[in-house]
């Protein structure tokens, strides 16, 4: 029992970092491209996380089996997810983000049934639908009402939402079989090779190497950067792979309605980012869809054990 409390107080922290994330990655897009960003956000992770291995002297025993199993996990989250948030980000507002975001428990209850062949109840078909609906809907008045930059941007955030459903998936089973140390550190350690050796590449190619950390002249560069980098990449890497070694995927993946809700006041207070109607709209169906689709399934669940 202690353990679970642990793992839901982990999985509360979590969301309320990731929720406030997409606010600071609105803030280093003032001043930095998208993917120097991700590689100065990824050099202080890789600080941090050799620091923890120091400090709590755990011995890294990894060999090229333990990569090529924890690899696909970390093209996932952070790889995946990372460029695809922060591409979308430079589009749209962190707000609407975080709406669209919300979708994770659903496609993390889609791909578990097909990769998983967990059953779906036809009451859960419902409200996955419902949840669909409302970001096709949120599209569509995107469509209607703003440029092309807006929908892709609400693409490329929708495509971050799957690679965290897939990482809530295939988490599951790697946080049993490694310790938590070991996968945040693999994890940020691809991180940080991917997106340097993409953001230092480009700027060797166009001749642009010495304004590479002139964004750290910007003191708000630097406290988002730093958030992003200690508690939105390395904390969070640890503390979602702490709570899904002790709970499901889907349980866990319900805490990004949290999430979404911390974003988008952030986003408004903050940022002064307007909130449409169509947004709040949007915002209902995909929670409702959401918060239906778990409470069927967790209904389901305890009349299989009866």
């Amino acid at each position: 029992m202690a353990e679970k409390r642990m793992a839901y107080m982990a999985a509360i922290i979590y969301s309320f970092i990731i929720g406030l994330s997409f606010m600071f990655v609105k803030m280093t897009l003032t001043v930095a491209s998208p993917m120097d960003t991700l590689a100065h956000r990824f050099t202080i992770a890789m600080m941090g996380v050799t620091v923890l291995v120091l400090v709590k002297r755990e011995k890294l025993k990894i060999n090229i089996y333990d990569l090529l199993q924890i690899l696909p996990l970390a093209l996932l989250y952070p790889i995946a997810f990372f460029t695809f948030q922060v591409f979308g980000l430079a589009r749209i507002s962190s707000s609407e983000a975080g709406v669209i975001h919300a979708t994770v428990p659903i496609f993390t209850l889609v791909l578990a049934s097909i990769l998983l062949k967990e059953k779906t109840t036809r009451g859960q078909f419902v409200f996955i639908s419902l949840s669909v609906l409302g970001v096709i809907f949120m599209l569509f008045m995107n469509g209607v009402s703003a440029n092309t930059a807006n929908i892709i941007g609400s693409c490329f955030i929708l495509l971050s939402a799957i690679a965290t459903s897939l990482y809530n998936v295939f988490a599951r089973k790697l946080t049993q079989q490694y310790s938590l140390v070991t996968l945040t550190y693999v994890m940020t350690l691809c991180g940080f090779l991917v997106f340097n050796g993409i953001a230092v590449g480009n700027h060797v190619v166009n001749g642009t190497i010495d304004q590479f950390f002139l964004p750290f002249t910007h003191v708000d560069f630097v406290i988002a950067i730093l958030y992003l980098s200690i508690l939105s990449s390395l904390v969070t890497s640890y503390l979602s792979n702490y709570a899904l070694s002790k709970m499901e995927a889907s349980k866990m993946s319900v805490f990004s309605n949290f999430a979404t809700l911390i974003t988008i006041v952030a986003g408004v207070i903050f940022l002064q980012e307007t909130f449409h109607l169509y947004h709040l709209l949007g915002a209902i169906a995909i929670i409702i869809g959401v918060v239906g689709t778990n409470l069927l399934g967790s209904g389901r669940k305890r009349n299989e054990k009866i």
